[in-house]
């Protein structure tokens, strides 16, 4: 509803040659880096643009968890998120809709430090699914894509 730019939380922008894959990346007064590994063709000088997704996923899980924890005033010392990303067939996906071709899966491991109860562990870990990465990659995208002139 109403204008497109309403929930911009930040304008990324990526400029990358026309020969390899080395990219640099500017969101706000922050530089990144982005690039293939060099067994893929690139020259390794950043993150692959998985790894940027997963360091996405990974932050704003320790983000919600530590949000949550803190506004209930548990004793949460710190949250350690592992990501991996794959490729499986569908079909050996049990919770999954789609049964034919492959699809993409992201392992997430995450580990609490703290003195927690069992109560608290089980509500923290119910809690990583609610971060807003993970409901974006979970529901449906709407990418549009437009030729920019130059400037």
């Amino acid at each position: 509803m109403g204008d497109d730019k309403t929930n911009n939380l930040s304008h990324v922008i990526v400029r990358g040659g026309a020969t390899g894959f080395a990219q640099k990346i500017q969101i706000g007064s922050h530089r990144l880096a982005a690039d293939e590994p060099v067994e893929s063709g690139g020259t390794d000088t950043g993150s692959s643009p998985y790894d940027l997704l997963l360091a996405a996923l990974g932050s704003c899980t320790s983000m919600t968890i530590s949000l949550y924890a803190r506004r209930k005033h548990w004793p949460l010392e710190e949250v350690t998120v592992s990501l991996s990303h794959s490729k499986i067939y569908a079909v050996d996906c049990a919770e999954c809709e789609t049964r034919e071709g492959k699809i993409d899966r992201i392992e997430r491991e995450i580990q609490l430090s703290g003195l927690l109860t069992s109560e608290q562990r089980s509500k923290l870990m119910e809690i990583a699914d609610k971060c807003p990465v993970h409901r974006t990659l979970t529901s449906e995208i709407n990418i549009r894509t437009k030729e920019k002139a130059e400037d």
